[in-house]
């Protein structure tokens, strides 16, 4: 009997629903799911939540209280659909103070915990630079798990291993976004996509020095991307093209395997080595700094949209 793609790339994967939208969790099942500013400002202006996110708006102390309510508050509902993850992430405007950063995650766990949801079921999710980074070497000592989002280097992969992150969300679709613009002539398909190689040459890393760290791919453009990824640890897809798995037919061979872990461990990076390695990526240093402004854009319409309510 036939059976979907998306079936079969659960079989092999985990499937996380990368929305704030709760129909279409309850419709696609995922284990996990993820959040950022950009898709709690979606959630955000949905209006069955208008009246909701008023009283939150009203009650808050100040507008950064506001956005933390809200992400928590969706987070919160989310938790009650999936029986794995919920990552919720921290301001943009905080990825490169690490002290500001362990605060702020501290502060979500305790609102989270106000809701009844445990610390084992959210993932505080932090841009991966290098204070980010450092942040979440320390929360995770702190008992708090980390997923490090924004990640487009090999070295923010090696860094990220090294502190101990829970999970890291390396970007399919924005490396290819990049790649195409400058040789928009190129044949980037199927094996030749560049965000593809990225999530591959990191998987096959983590699973060959025996990191822990879980890979879950991140940005996607299209379904082929997804089915060129088939046995990552986790993948976090769209509505839309969780819809598009979901209907098509066909077999889904794996393409991801762990291999034998090995005895060595690469040592780790130094903050000059990590910067270095960044500054000679020209790709993950621009696409690290778009992403940043461009969650920290989102966030100031959050703002605007929780003003009004609360003046409203």
């Amino acid at each position: 009997m036939a059976t979907s793609l998306l079936n079969q790339l659960k079989e092999m994967t985990t499937v996380v629903a990368d929305t704030g939208d709760l129909e279409a969790i309850r419709r696609f099942q995922p284990k996990d799911a993820t959040t950022n500013p950009s898709l709690i400002l979606q959630a955000a202006q949905q209006e069955e939540r208008r009246a909701r996110l008023a009283s939150i708006a009203k009650d808050s102390t100040d507008l950064d209280d506001a956005v933390d309510r809200v992400a928590v508050d969706i987070g919160s509902e989310i938790s009650k659909l999936v029986p794995g993850y919920v990552s919720t992430e921290v301001s943009a405007r905080l990825s490169f103070d690490r002290d500001a950063t362990i605060a702020k995650a501290h502060s979500l766990i305790e609102r989270y915990a106000q809701h009844g949801v445990g610390p084992e079921r959210i993932l505080i999710k932090m841009a991966s630079t290098w204070e980010g980074i450092q942040a979440a070497r320390q929360l995770e000592r702190d008992g708090i798990r980390t997923n490090l989002t924004l990640l487009f280097g090999f070295a923010q992969a090696q860094a990220c291993a090294d502190a101990g992150a829970t999970l890291i969300s390396p970007f399919v679709g924005r490396i290819l976004d990049w790649h195409k613009a400058r040789s928009p002539e190129a044949d980037f398909s199927g094996a030749n996509d560049p965000g593809v190689q990225s999530v591959k040459r990191i998987y096959d890393y983590y699973k060959g020095h025996g990191y822990p760290t879980i890979v879950m791919g991140a940005s996607f453009r299209n379904v082929d991307e997804i089915q060129a990824l088939a046995g990552c640890d986790r993948l976090t897809i769209s509505p839309a093209l969780l819809n598009e798995l979901d209907e098509l037919q066909g077999e889904l061979p794996r393409q991801l395997t762990p291999m034998g872990a090995s005895s060595s461990i690469e040592q780790a990076l130094a903050q000059a080595d990590f910067r270095w390695e960044m500054n000679e990526d020209e790709m993950a240093t621009d696409k690290l700094a778009e992403g940043i402004r461009k969650f920290m854009a989102d966030q100031r319409k959050l703002e605007e949209l929780l003003s009004a309510l609360r003046q409203g």
